[in-house]
């Protein structure tokens, strides 16, 4: 295997003045595709190694999620036109004969997501479903028919990584997760699941700036979302202050209200998410497969989300990456930041990457040749055992967005 181990000169982030970071949480448009497609791939991948011993061709990584109509109102407002799922891309409807019900499959997924995760959204009544899967292209379906232990690579792809994550990053992660628990959910019912998270540090500066569609049938007057709001924000203030020491701390939420414009000046919607009446989504608009957007940090411009995940590169490298980072930083003593590069090349098998780089931000004193060895033997660990990976990313043990 190709590896190369280089010492980045740079600055680490969280020693730098300024940081910016971003999540979309579970009801958020793009996170509502990202996350629908990836369940269907899931299913798929189920089906086809119930009825054929392996996984099949298919990439359903492409979707739209055009909003609704509503007329929301204080008490409880109305639907007055469904929101629309597309599902697009390629998959395997037949194979020796025996046919496999895409359609079925692709919906059902998808109704079996909203109701684990959004309360209010009925999978029924509040969106309609338009189905654009077609059969794959001949030399793409070929690789799934050659044999070995694993296929060939279906794209020239790359991917990058990196470990760990800043105080910034976690904290917006972490802060969505809370805003989006059950316990909290329980306490505060009139928050929907559309939350985004923006955190801007500059210096020892935190601000956190939280967008959180509220739900209109727990709010009785403009009076009563205001009083609300300021209870959330009391609790979210609460939670980062538990988490973070070393920063001064600022959060806004719902920066747009204006008192004394009714419904026009909050952020209300009937079902928890402005997809209802308000915003469409897109796969790969979401978060990073680490589950943010770092944008000081590179990242890979592949949406992992609904892409087969034992020979598509554009998901599997995606999220390998992350992850030979991760266990680089914890095995291997005085690195500051970790990233990984992955480069695939169509039709290699996707456990032999034309190259594989680590950079590494190195403690003061240490050199690259003390540590070069250990982290080489960290990357190959992780291409030895990829058959693992792979199958806890064809069964869902390891989250997309």
């Amino acid at each position: 295997m190709n590896i190369i181990v280089d010492e980045l000169k740079q600055v680490p982030l969280f020693e730098q003045r300024m940081e910016i970071c971003e999540r979309k949480g579970v009801g958020h448009p793009d996170t509502i595709c990202d996350s629908v497609m990836n369940e269907v791939s899931i299913a798929l991948s189920k089906v086809y190694m119930e009825k054929f011993g392996a996984i099949m061709h298919h990439n359903v990584d492409k979707s739209l999620l055009a909003a609704g109509e509503t007329e929301t109102k204080f008490g409880g407002g109305r639907i007055k036109k469904p929101m629309l799922m597309v599902f697009g891309d390629r998959a395997t409807f037949e194979v020796g004969g025996v046919e496999i019900p895409v359609r079925e499959i692709t919906i059902n997924s998808a109704k079996k997501w909203f109701k684990e995760n959004m309360r209010f959204v009925d999978p029924e009544k509040h969106l309609k479903y338009q189905i654009e899967l077609k059969r794959g292209s001949q030399a793409l379906v070929d690789i799934f028919e050659r044999k070995g232990k694993y296929l060939g690579a279906n794209d020239t792809s790359a991917a990058v990584g990196f470990a760990p994550m800043s105080t910034t990053e976690k904290i917006v992660y972490e802060t969505e997760r809370f805003l989006n628990s059950k316990e909290f959910k329980k306490s505060f019912p009139e928050t929907g699941e559309d939350i985004k998270i923006m955190g801007l540090r500059k210096d020892s500066n935190l601000k956190i700036i939280v967008a959180m569609a509220f739900v209109d049938r727990f709010i009785d007057s403009e009076e009563d979302y205001f009083r609300k709001k300021g209870e959330v924000l009391e609790e979210i203030k609460q939670f980062v202050n538990s988490k973070v020491d070393m920063y001064d701390v600022d959060i806004v939420i719902n920066a747009l209200d204006v008192r004394g414009r009714g419904v026009n000046g909050v952020y209300l919607t009937v079902l928890g998410t402005s997809a209802d009446g308000a915003d469409c989504g897109q796969v790969g608009r979401g978060n990073r497969v680490n589950g943010v957007i770092p944008l000081n940090r590179p990242t890979s411009s592949e949406a992992a989300a609904g892409k087969n995940p034992v020979s598509h590169v554009g998901k599997i490298y995606n999220l390998l990456s992350y992850r030979i980072a991760s266990e680089i930083h914890k095995k291997v003593l005085g690195l500051k930041e970790v990233y990984v590069w992955l480069l695939s090349q169509i039709g290699k098998p996707i456990n032999e990457p034309m190259i594989a780089s680590v950079q590494v931000i190195l403690e003061p004193g240490l050199s690259l040749s003390a540590v070069s060895k250990d982290i080489e033997e960290v990357v190959r660990s992780e291409f030895d055992n990829l058959h693992k990976f792979v199958e806890d990313l064809a069964y869902g043990r390891i989250s997309v967005c």
